[in-house]
């Protein structure tokens, strides 16, 4: 290593600054955050800096930098936007064997300031050694992302309780599954959801329960997975999908999003496609309850919003009438989706304005809606799983009033590398999807929206593929 990294104490340690400008401000700031007491040499401030003065946040001297300004400090940083400057400060800062950070310059420094990842009392910290700080504020970017702001304080909590844990269990092995059982269950789940006093009274029944190796109760969490691009989980999902014990997914799932779940959680397949269920609903609802009870947490990830369409009510319901505990965590919907991966979008000001989110098929083939409804214009229609049933689908809406030359897009595998996409009228896309994979997930768009396709993506609307060779056109 070039660097050996530390965490410094610098609270109320004194710390030099040289230099007033933006760049100032900004180390300035983070040696506030460490408490540090601030001196700050510039013969002028910014508008940032010259507040914090004002009120005593930190001391000025309105000069250029002299020798004797560096002795005694804890650190000192030049960032005077001046690289000669910046590198006699340096030097003099080297010769009292003060340890010094000159910005943007890694031959002058002893020290190198790291991008920062604060979930304090937990704080990760980024270098590169001056290599690329770009790269370095990026994997720190990619950290903020990754480390819910929870962790802060669930680390203040086993700051609380570590030196009763050490007294109660000497033994180290003891200590570690202790603090395993404790951050991972209720006392963990509670402290990174900011339930204090619940987070305080689970850590009192982990110690009361001397080193009890009993399992407790679980926990199911109803997540959505999304359309299928794993960019669009939520924070919170990729989560609990590196926390659970066991995930039970649908068939709609693929592969790149259960890639991440927890490498060493048990996968249950329980999918279902339109009338082919490999786990009847009771089944599935038994088993989230059998696992959880079992002290598993257990992960139900459903494609797209688990609580459209994906009959994410139910397992809710049968859960949280166990008495286990359940969180629903809601993920990007089908519609909203394939509309941003289509250039098409549910509603716009003049076209459409409402959107209707219908299902294709019923539990006896045909769905029973209000067609009067969907058919009305400026209105979007999205229908979900309902390409077996396209024909009757445009037949109903015709009937019911739709114009036989309303735009119409039909989109499978959305926001997947496998996406295909047809236009078409309402009239003629039985036809001309005849080509199409009869496979989910599949989504049905109708409205003027969709003749906003090819202007929203600088490109002109795609023929759909014809039976049998050649092009169709949309009439439009």
């Amino acid at each position: 290593m070039a660097y050996l990294p530390l965490f410094h104490n610098f609270r109320t340690q004194p710390c030099l600054v040289v230099g007033g400008g933006e760049v100032a401000e900004r180390k300035v700031g983070m040696l506030r955050r460490a408490g540090a007491r601030i001196t700050v040499v510039a013969p002028d401030l910014t508008d940032g800096l010259a507040a914090l003065m004002a009120d005593g946040s930190i001391a000025h001297k309105a000069r250029a930098f002299r020798d004797t300004d560096a002795a005694g400090r804890a650190l000192v940083v030049a960032a005077t936007g001046n690289a000669e400057v910046n590198r006699a400060v340096a030097a003099v800062a080297r010769e009292l064997n003060v340890p010094v950070n000159a910005v943007d310059d890694r031959a002058a420094s002893s020290a190198i300031m790291p991008a920062v990842v604060d979930r304090s009392p937990l704080v990760v910290a980024v270098s590169s050694g001056g290599a690329s700080p770009v790269l370095a504020r990026r994997v720190r970017a990619r950290l903020e992302r990754d480390l819910e702001p929870g962790l802060g304080p669930l680390a203040a909590l086993a700051d609380e309780y570590r030196h009763r844990v050490r007294e109660r269990l000497p033994d180290f092995d003891d200590r570690l599954r202790f603090w395993e059982r404790a951050l991972d269950g209720e006392a963990g789940r509670a402290a990174r959801a900011g339930r204090d006093a619940e987070a305080r009274a689970a850590m009192e029944a982990e110690l009361a329960a001397d080193r009890s190796t009993a399992a407790n109760t679980g926990e199911v969490y109803l997540v959505g997975a999304g359309p299928g691009d794993p960019d669009l989980l939520t924070l919170k999902a990729a989560r609990l999908m590196g926390e659970c014990d066991v995930v039970l997914h649908d068939r709609l799932v693929p592969s790149a999003i259960l890639d991440r779940v927890r490498r060493d959680a048990e996968r249950i397949p329980v999918g279902k496609a339109a009338g082919c269920h490999s786990r009847p609903q009771g089944e599935i609802n038994g088993l989230l309850i059998d696992l959880a009870r079992a002290g598993k947490r257990v992960l139900r990830l459903k494609g797209g919003d688990p609580l459209v369409f994906g009959r994410g009510a139910e397992e809710w319901e049968a859960v949280t009438a166990a008495g286990i505990p359940c969180q629903v965590v809601p993920g990007v919907t089908a519609a909203s989706g394939c509309a941003a991966a289509t250039g098409i979008p549910l509603t716009h000001r003049g076209v459409a304005e409402s959107v209707t989110l219908a299902t294709g098929h019923g539990c006896r083939g045909e769905p029973e809606h209000d067609w009067a409804e969907l058919a009305q214009d400026r209105r979007t229609s999205v229908f979900y799983m309902g390409l077996g049933n396209l024909p009757r689908l445009r037949d109903r809406l015709l009937v019911a009033g739709r114009a036989p030359d309303t735009p119409t897009a039909v989109v499978v595998g959305g926001t997947t590398p496998a996406q295909e996409v047809v236009t078409a009228t309402l009239a003629e896309l039985p036809e001309v999807t005849d080509r199409l994979p009869r496979r989910s997930p599949a989504l049905i768009i109708v409205g003027e929206v969709v003749r906003l396709r090819g202007r929203l993506l600088g490109t002109p609307l795609e023929p759909a593929p014809a039976p049998g060779g050649g092009e169709v056109r949309p009439s439009w």
